[in-house]
């Protein structure tokens, strides 16, 4: 009996470790199948998920409250299990070098409970070795058992979109590799349970690692060349977003468009990559240029806004800027990695200090990462100018009406809208007598 056929027989189980806006998901979708040990290090995001809250909305509370996964976070919980998938972030440090603790960590905890006949499968983002080179050493360490003769291992990078409604587990193609022929089959067979769409086999593992940080270094760099341009632009007067409707009439456009690139993927996934490059003594010049272009919009916004400022006659240092939305991404609560905070940096070079206001954003999390202080939505008021750097449905639903209760009630004194995900309707906007700036 293969272990696939052992998990649907119920007879051996599937942990999934890392229990965030990837982790939990894919727990809760096996867990329809399949008996699950859902593992994380973080007691209180256990005792949420065993309250039936669902911290990062993915799938919602009621799904959380029914489904059977087995919360915890006993490490030793996961000698039960069979199948190990890990799905642990793995972001950068302050020096844009790869940080491969939190998946070095996760590969220690496995390998002090990994059992003969197990299969460990990573979905961290990672570049081209780390599963062959980092990891299963770690393993082999932890266990005192051999790769490929007690347990064996795969690769199978995470595609979820957080905050994404429409493009979710089921219906993404799984990009599936194993060390062997044998364990990549039963990888692809236990994936196929909960991924409709199939899996794509990948030649190796290296392959698989690859095309996961090649994706989101294709978006970055796709994105860094819309931003340039839309620097560039703004030197000579013409609006970006018009340019950009005009030329998507063309049926082979790609349709990008300029924005903040933040989050744990799309903007640190590329400094994966050049990583290893320049280990091989090659040095990215697209990548990297597409990456000091992309961390660079966050203080390009900020000057807008100080421009806007100045020609509107305020006193730049007296005036109240309010910034709504502090998420990396629209309709998500995730906070990592989240460009505005370069906003929010370069504005108090001026001697600013901005209000920020996000519903989605958790309070107590924007204060200890980037020491925020958020306000309640309808608390904001009186500001000289409202900077949209999010584009939650709720920011693009609001009202003139809702919008002008925003600014203060001076007649006579410019009001500044900054939008910088170009989600209002700049007729509509300048009709009302607002200063409008789109990135």
């Amino acid at each position: 009996m293969s272990l696939y056929e052992k998990l649907v027989d119920k007879q051996e189980k599937i942990s999934v470790v890392g229990l965030g806006y990837v982790g939990m998901p894919l727990a809760v979708a096996f867990a329809k199948k399949v008996d699950v040990i859902g593992f994380d290090l973080n007691e209180k995001k256990i005792e949420l998920y065993r309250s039936g809250i669902d911290p990062t909305n993915e799938v919602g509370n009621e799904v959380i409250k029914q489904t059977s996964v087995n919360f915890t976070s006993d490490e030793t919980k996961l000698k039960k299990a069979k199948f190990h998938v890990v799905a642990v972030p793995t972001p950068i440090n302050s020096d844009k070098t790869p940080n491969l603790a939190p998946v070095e960590g996760a590969s220690t905890i496995i390998g002090r409970n990994l059992t003969r006949g197990s299969i460990v499968v990573y979905e961290s983002t990672v570049y081209p070795g780390v599963t062959e080179d980092v990891c299963i050493p770690i393993l082999e360490k932890e266990s005192g058992l051999k790769c490929g003769v007690d347990f064996k291992v795969g690769y199978s990078p995470e595609r979820i979109n957080p905050g994404d409604k429409v493009h979710r587990l089921e219906n993404i193609i799984k990009i599936v590799s194993g060390m062997d022929y044998e364990s990549l089959e039963e990888i692809a067979k236990v994936y196929e349970l909960v991924v409709e769409a199939g899996v794509h086999r990948a030649g190796s593992i290296k392959v698989a690692e690859a095309a996961k940080v090649v994706e989101n270094s294709q978006r970055d760099i796709n994105i860094a060349f819309m931003n340039e341009l839309a620097i560039v632009f703004e030197r000579m007067g013409i609006d970006t977003q018009e340019v950009i409707e005009a030329m998507n009439t063309k049926w082979n456009a790609l349709k990008f468009y300029p924005g903040l690139v933040g989050g744990h993927c799309i903007g640190v996934d590329p400094y994966y990559f050049i990583y290893e490059a320049e280990k091989l003594g090659y040095h990215s010049q697209i990548i990297l240029s597409g990456r000091k272009i992309n961390d660079g919009m966050g203080a390009f916004v900020a000057d807008a806004v100080i421009k806007k400022l100045i020609h509107a006659n305020k006193v730049v240092k007296k005036a109240k800027v309010v910034i709504l939305g502090l998420t990396f991404k629209e309709n998500c609560p995730d906070i990592r990695n989240s460009k505005v905070e370069d906003i929010i940096k370069r504005l108090k070079e001026y001697e600013i200090e901005p209000i920020v206001a996000d519903p989605y954003a958790d309070a107590i999390e924007s204060k200890n990462e980037y020491g925020v202080d958020l306000v309640p939505f309808d608390m904001v008021e009186d500001a000289d100018c409202l900077i949209f750097a999010v584009g939650h449905d709720m920011f693009r639903d609001m009202t003139i009406d809702q919008t002008n209760a925003m600014f203060g009630n001076f007649p006579n004194e410019e009001k500044i809208i900054v939008d910088v995900k170009s989600i209002l309707d700049k007729d509509e906007i300048e009709k009302h007598g607002y200063s409008y700036w789109r990135l």
